[in-house]
C-alpha cells in the first residue's frame, strides 16, 4: 500500500515589511508663506522701481514747494504738513499700481496657478501678499514723509510754514499720510485679486474711487456731502493733515472709514479666490 506523504508546509523565512514613504520636512505654515510672498515681491525689478519712483516724487515735490514758497503768498493758509507732501497724490498713484499688479499680475502670468498649487487653502496666500505689501508700502511712505518734511524745513525753516515735529499734529499728520497711502492701496490689491486683471483693476479705482466721488459732489443733498467725507480719498487727505481741515472728516473716524473700506474689498476679493477657479 502506497501512502503519499504531503508536501511539508514551507514558512518564508522573513517577510518585508510594508513600504513607507519618507516623512518630508517641509510644511505648509504661516511663516513660509509669508516668506515666499515676500521674495516674490522684492524680487520683481518693478516693485523697487515704482516705490523708488513714489518716494522721488514725493520728495522732488516737497522741496519745490518749500523752495518756492514765500511768506505771505497764496498758500500761506495751507496746512505745513498738505504743503509739505504735496507731492504724494503723485506718489500714491504708483503705489496704487503696484497694489494692483501684486494681485492681478499674478493672473496675467499665470503664476497664481503655482502658487495655489502650493497653498490649496488659497486664502493664506492673500493675506500674506497684503501683509508683505502693506508692511513695504508702509515702511517706504513713513520714511519718505519724514524725509520730506524735513528737507521741505531746511528751506521753510525762516517763513510763516517754519515747523518741527514736535509741534501740534504734525507726526499724526505725517504718520496719517503714510497710513492713508497704505490704504488705499490696499483697496487697490483688493480690486486686482476681485477683477483678476489689470487694466479692468486700474479702470475701476480711477472710476469708482477717485472720479466717482466728484460727481457724487455735485448733487445738492447734504446727506450726499457728508457721505463722501468717508469715501477713500477723502478719508485718506483727512489722515495726512496737521489742522483740521473744512468739510472732512475728523483723523478718529476717517481712519476707521478707510479702514473698513481696505477690510470689505479685501474679503470680497477672498470670497471670490475661495470659490472661483483660478
Amino acid at each position: 500500500m502506497n501512502t503519499t506523504t504531503p508536501p511539508a508546509a514551507t514558512t518564508p523565512m522573513h517577510q518585508a515589511p510594508p513600504y513607507r514613504f519618507p516623512s518630508t520636512p517641509y510644511r505648509i505654515t504661516p511663516t513660509r508663506i509669508l516668506r515666499s510672498e515676500w521674495h516674490k515681491l522684492r524680487s520683481l525689478r518693478s516693485t523697487w522701481i515704482t516705490l523708488t519712483t513714489a518716494a522721488a516724487l514725493v520728495l522732488g515735490v516737497g522741496l519745490i514747494m518749500g523752495g518756492t514758497y514765500t511768506s505771505g503768498g497764496g498758500d500761506s493758509d495751507v496746512d505745513v504738513v498738505v504743503l509739505t507732501l504735496y507731492g504724494s497724490l503723485l506718489g500714491q498713484l504708483c503705489v496704487i499700481v503696484l497694489g494692483i499688479l501684486v494681485t492681478a499680475g499674478e493672473y496675467a502670468t499665470g503664476m497664481i496657478r503655482s502658487s495655489l498649487t502650493a497653498v490649496p487653502t488659497r486664502l493664506p496666500v492673500l493675506w500674506a501678499k497684503a501683509a508683505v505689501f502693506s508692511a513695504t508700502v508702509l515702511t517706504v511712505m513713513s520714511t519718505t514723509a519724514l524725509t520730506t518734511f524735513a528737507a521741505a524745513q531746511l528751506f521753510l525753516h525762516d517763513t510763516d510754514q517754519a515747523a518741527s515735529l514736535t509741534d501740534p499734529g504734525v507726526l499724526r499728520a505725517l504718520a496719517g499720510n503714510a497710513v492713508g497711502i497704505t490704504l488705499l492701496s490696499l483697496i487697490a490689491l483688493g480690486l486686482g485679486s476681485l477683477l483678476r486683471s489689470v487694466p479692468g483693476a486700474i479702470g475701476a479705482f480711477i472710476g469708482g474711487v477717485m472720479i466717482l466721488p466728484e460727481v457724487l459732489g455735485m448733487l445738492p443733498y447734504e446727506t450726499v456731502e457728508r457721505a463722501l467725507t468717508y469715501f477713500p480719498t477723502q478719508a485718506a487727505g483727512a489722515l495726512g493733515s496737521a489742522t483740521p481741515i473744512p468739510g472732512t472728516a475728523a483723523p478718529g473716524p476717517a481712519l476707521l472709514a478707510l479702514c473698513l473700506w481696505a477690510a470689505a474689498t479685501l474679503a470680497a476679493a477672498a470670497l471670490s479666490l475661495r470659490h472661483r477657479d483660478a
